[in-house]
């Protein structure tokens, strides 16, 4: 593994461990990323502000007034060493329950088109995949997943839309997400999840975390509406999403 070591600016520096998505980047960014926070905890690495992590790299920013660079890489050289060569973690499985119907799928019928495949091949393909949770990005508690099945691979739509409701799960390249807000986007959307993935009111506001499994599970629009209802009733916890098995049932 080739990594460098980046200047990203005067109060930052940047680890990479690669140029590509894999999930081997991703369990050495990890590492590195826990070690980080073990040391500062136990107080070790003065200065330190806070980390960023990335498909392929952490970027460690820091207070100049309180340390330096050079003091920063050379506590963290022994850190590295170690994340190289790191087995990845044990991860926290979810079974998250998604409407591929009607409304909650606008980009459905295109995509099969797309492909030549039909709708339920295309439902079969997205929801027969466990997604490895990459990185947390562009929105709080936005999970950039992968791999999708290389039949599902398509670029981006020509023309992103103005307003994705909350809840959409989308594709685009090789990687699937699941949008915690209204936003703009330019994903295909095949379907929208009714598990809130980021609360601001909860100790760990994002749901999912890099190095989570994901599965979906194929619910029919009164199913997708009843989970709705239950969620905002608070009458289902987070955890209840949580699979540690790799199943799990969507009814409470």
């Amino acid at each position: 593994m080739n990594v460098r070591v980046l200047d990203a600016g005067d109060a930052a520096l940047t680890i990479e461990f690669g140029d590509a998505i894999d999930p081997r980047l991703l369990a050495s960014v990890n590492a590195l990323d826990a070690a980080i926070s073990r040391m500062h905890a136990e107080g070790g690495l003065p200065g330190l502000i806070e980390t960023m992590p990335t498909f392929r790299s952490l970027t460690v920013f820091f207070d100049p007034l309180a340390t330096s660079r050079a003091a920063l890489r050379n506590a963290l050289e022994p850190l590295l060493a170690a994340a190289e060569t790191v087995a990845p973690p044990a991860a926290r499985h979810w079974r998250l329950p998604v409407c591929y119907e009607g409304e909650a799928a606008p980009d459905l019928a295109e995509t099969a088109r797309a492909i030549g495949r039909s709708a339920d091949e295309v439902v079969a393909l997205h929801s027969g995949t466990e997604y490895l949770v990459y990185m947390l990005g562009f929105l709080p508690g936005f999970p950039f997943m992968g791999d999708l099945p290389a039949a599902l691979r398509l670029p981006r739509r020509g023309e992103p839309r103005v307003r994705v409701p909350a809840g959409s799960v989308a594709i685009a390249t090789g990687l699937t997400a699941i949008y915690p807000w209204e936003s703009p986007g330019g994903w295909h959307l095949l379907g929208r999840c009714p598990v809130p993935l980021f609360d601001a009111g909860r100790g760990a506001p994002a749901l999912l975390a890099a190095g989570d499994r994901v599965r979906f599970e194929p619910v029919g629009t009164a199913e997708y509406r009843r989970l709705t209802a239950a969620i905002a009733a608070r009458e289902i916890a987070p955890q209840h999403w949580l699979a540690a098995d790799g199943a799990h049932e969507t009814r409470p």
